[in-house]
């Protein structure tokens, strides 16, 4: 009996084979366990990996969106960018274009002055020329007035008689400078 007794104990005490009721027992608390994890916890779970997945898909979808509007952005940026270097090629061959028709217009009016310039001062030579004329042949005319008068040995103060003989004196001097010239 004793040995039967040690052989039922020891079959009692082995760790790897439960006892019926203890199976039993555990099986329920199992059930008990899962249900309550699968009622309550498992749901909240589930709902905090679908907001999670939601999230970041919606992250990803928000980045994606952002991505395509910047995208968008820079070539908007871009093709202003080219736009803006048009605008100022043309601003730029616009004032050359200014610049050469203002130099051109400051030339002319240049050359206009000039012209004027030189004209009126060939006028105040002309003038210079017929005013010093006109005293030279009033100074040479007395002169030879008096020189005629000293030679002749009587006045010739009639004014008349003594514009005559100027004139007459003069031409032949313009005559034969003249003459000079034409032989040359």
């Amino acid at each position: 009996m004793n040995a039967l007794y040690v052989a039922a104990a020891a079959e009692a005490q082995n760790p790897l084979v439960p006892h019926l009721d203890e199976l039993i027992i555990g099986l329920i608390a199992f059930a008990i366990v899962f249900g309550f994890l699968a009622k309550k916890l498992l749901p909240n779970i589930n709902k905090v990996l679908d907001e999670r997945r939601e999230a970041i898909e919606g992250g990803i979808e928000k980045a994606e969106e952002a991505k395509t509007e910047a995208q968008s952005v820079l070539e908007q940026y871009k093709a202003q960018l080219d736009e803006a270097r048009h605008e100022a090629a043309r601003l730029r061959q616009e004032a050359t274009e200014q610049g050469a028709t203002i130099i051109q217009e400051m030339k002319a009016e240049g050359q206009r002055q000039r012209e004027e310039i030189v004209a009126a001062g060939h006028a105040q030579i002309e003038a210079d020329r017929k005013a010093a004329a006109s005293a030279l042949r009033q100074d040479v005319g007395k002169l030879a007035t008096d020189l005629a008068g000293k030679l002749v040995g009587e006045s010739l103060e009639d004014s008349a008689r003594q514009s005559r003989t100027i004139d007459r004196f003069l031409d032949g001097l313009e005559d034969g400078a003249s003459k000079a010239e034409a032989t040359r």
